[in-house]
């Protein structure tokens, strides 16, 4: 296997040593073979008969270029960079790498120490069982010794070995959940970004409604004044503009609390989102078809997916290493030293000459048999969690298939609304129209007007949202697609400044090397080309 190959690269000797044996052990390995569960996958999508929606397949690295909106990839960028639940998300990875350092280590000698003491005795002078006659135990003198140990538990049931595949899956797995939180980043901000322009767009309606509102009101009011209709029309008209104005501070509350949402996602204070919206306006604009492939390729691009899988199989060689417990450990020790007490004439500076010179080596093992019960319960207890892991796993696919049908059904028929809403909007402006002029001409009651008023005010309105809203269901179904993990390709998942401040506090040697040098590489998981497999053997 490639790790064998990797220890053997970086301890020669000791590599050497593990290989002679390790392979003719290799087919003693405990527990289970994990094998990824079948999940039920759809054929096609159900709305891919819609124009809408095609299902040849699409670069999905940067889908929010699709609203061709300056400002929403501005903040994208401004995210990736600043965000600080990716920030957490990235060292957790580290976390990972360095315990996959851990469990490698394993694999060697358990035991690798130096030891080392001085000791000053000065016989009791009242222990009755001494003999003052012995010219060794009735005086005072130092006894000292220098050496180190080795302890070597040999592998033979594989347990150290799905520690390290336990370990390998959970570092890919902790790279899979920082691409599944940078695509739920990303989701959020053109979410928040599409809302934050359908607002702007609504308010905006409702300011220009009002502005035909007290017009309407001054014609009844003139009316009035006039002595060609009575005082009701005013009150009336009063009345719908003060409903029209009242929903612009609701609205603006609203945009508040979204740019407000936008801010952390991009890690600036509330008071400098505005700044950063400035350079477009209005509801970025979906594409007229979105390209969504066929639902197996969630399997190989959704980050969660990977992830799910991946501690599945993380799980599986928990259940390998607790049983392992159920069979004998053997281990090799030894010792190796120098031992010198200043008896017989001794000298502490003979500590270091062959006659002081003091080994042991030997065999060991130890079997709990007695604690068979308690064992087998942590492997059963291992195994019920891969079971529910696996479950996980068949819902996480399914999850993600509805999700992007819930986002291909919210662009489908948006769009179909957003086209029935423009016929109504503009229906509702000429009606608004004529019904000033027939009331001004006296050949309409002002309840027209109102009508009219009302009917443009909901029908624009509406349109607004709706118009939003497409935009809305595009941005969850790219991201339901599984799109927007790819831009973090041929970066560290540990910005300069978190770099900069880990490697101050702590020696993190090439776990995290220095900015400008080789990152280590996390081969298996899919490239570029969204395509690749989710779970590999350990490449060490």
């Amino acid at each position: 296997m490639a790790w064998r190959r990797h220890w053997a690269a970086r301890r020669p000797s000791a590599g050497l040593a593990a290989l002679a044996l390790a392979l003719p052990l290799a087919a003693c390995s405990v527990g289970p073979t994990f094998v990824t569960p079948q999940a039920s996958v759809e054929s096609r999508w159900k709305d891919a008969g819609f124009p809408a929606v095609v299902t040849s397949r699409e670069d999905y690295e940067r889908w929010w270029a699709a609203f061709r909106d300056p400002v929403l990839s501005r903040l994208v960028d401004m995210a990736y960079a600043e965000n600080l639940t990716l920030m957490a998300a990235g060292a957790r990875v580290i976390e990972a790498r360095a315990a996959l350092g851990q469990a490698i280590g394993e694999v060697y000698p358990q035991t690798q120490q130096l030891n080392g003491t001085a000791t000053y005795l000065q016989p009791s002078r009242t222990d009755a069982t001494s003999n003052p006659n012995d010219a060794i135990t009735s005086k005072e003198f130092w006894r000292v010794n220098l050496g180190g140990q080795v302890g070597w538990e040999l592998d033979l049931w594989g347990k150290f070995r799905h520690g390290v595949e336990q370990a390998d899956s959970a570092y890919l797995a902790s790279i899979a959940t920082y691409d599944d939180v940078l695509v739920t980043l990303i989701g959020d901000v053109a979410s928040d970004y599409v809302q934050i322009r359908t607002l702007e767009t609504q308010i905006a309606v409702a300011r220009e409604n009002v502005v035909k509102q007290k017009s309407a009101l001054a014609i009844a009011d003139a009316r009035f004044k006039g002595g060609a209709t009575s005082e009701l029309d005013v009150f009336q008209a009063q009345n719908v503009l003060g409903q029209t104005e009242a929903a612009i501070p609701q609205l603006t509350a609203q945009l508040q609390q979204t740019e407000n949402a936008l801010a952390v996602l991009v890690g600036v204070p509330p008071a400098s989102v505005g700044g950063l919206l400035r350079g477009s306006r209005g509801i970025p604009a979906p594409p007229r078809a979105v390209a969504v492939g066929v639902p197996a390729d969630l399997l190989r691009r959704r980050p969660d997916v990977r992830a799910a899988e991946l501690k599945a199989e993380a799980q599986s060689a928990k259940v390998g290493i607790a049983a392992a417990d159920l069979y004998p450990a053997f281990s090799l020790g030894g010792a190796l030293g120098t031992l010198v007490s200043t008896t017989n004439g001794n000298k502490i500076n003979q500590l270091f000459t062959s006659p002081s010179l003091t080994f042991a080596f030997g065999p060991s093992f130890s079997w709990p048999v007695l604690n068979y019960g308690q064992i087998t319960n942590q492997v059963r207890a291992e195994d019920a969690e891969l079971q529910a892991l696996l479950n996980d796993y068949k819902n996480v696919v399914l999850k993600a298939q509805r999700e992007v049908e819930n986002g291909l059904a919210g662009f489908v028929q948006g769009r179909q609304q957003v086209v029935y809403l423009k016929v109504s909007a503009d229906a509702a402006s000429s009606a608004l129209t004529v019904a000033i002029a027939q009331y001004q001409l006296g050949s309409r009651d002002f309840t027209t007007v109102l009508t009219a008023e009302q009917n443009l005010y909901q029908a624009q309105n509406n349109l607004a949202a709706a118009e939003g809203g497409v935009s809305a269901s595009l941005t969850t179904a790219y991201r339901a697609l599984g799109g927007g993990w790819q831009i973090r390709e041929g970066a560290e998942f540990v910005n300069d400044a978190n770099r900069a401040e880990m490697r101050a506090r702590t020696n993190y040697g090439d776990i995290l090397p220095p900015a400008g040098e080789p990152q280590p590489q996390a081969p298996g998981l899919p490239g570029p080309s969204d395509v690749g497999p989710t779970v590999r053997p350990p490449q060490w």
